[in-house]
């Protein structure tokens, strides 16, 4: 992905570094409501049923702490990625058993199902770099989130 499209699908306003809740459906609500504040949903029942259910076809824990629930959806409006980390990870249902602790949630409306392939093929590539893992957890900023990113990314 080039860095324009980064910087469109996770913005600042898309990061939180506050503690989330420590159960996966609470987390994933975490992630959605930041989606929702940020303008880039517009049925929120739709987006969350459309993540519990691909979350329950499999689950989105990919290992090395990092859980990335995700669906296409009729209730998002653009391709969108919310961040969040935390201290005591999630049970996200990991091959290696290991929690969560950095957990990204990716939103893709139905319309660019492309896209949502292409967004989580390329995180999750990043994210198996050690240096990104720890510069996401000692990110003071969502900027800095972001920065991180989009320097994995591209």
């Amino acid at each position: 992905m080039d860095k324009e499209t980064v910087d469109r699908v996770i913005s600042p306003d898309l990061v939180s570094l506050e503690e989330p809740p420590a159960e996966k459906e609470a987390v994933i609500q975490h992630l959605l409501d930041l989606a929702v504040k940020a303008g880039r949903v517009s049925d929120r029942e739709q987006a969350l049923e459309d993540l519990l259910a691909r979350e329950e076809e499999t689950s989105t824990g990919v290992g090395k702490g990092i859980g990335i629930p995700h669906a296409k959806t009729a209730g998002a409006t653009e391709p969108t990625v919310a961040f969040t980390r935390s201290s005591e990870g999630v049970d996200f249902g990991a091959p290696d058993g290991k929690p969560a602790t950095l957990l990204f949630m990716i939103l893709v409306p139905e319309a660019k199902s492309s896209e949502h392939l292409e967004i989580l093929s390329s995180l999750s590539r990043a994210l198996m770099n050690d240096e990104v893992r720890e510069d996401l957890h000692t990110a003071d900023s969502p900027k800095e989130v972001t920065t991180v990113l989009t320097n994995a990314i591209t």
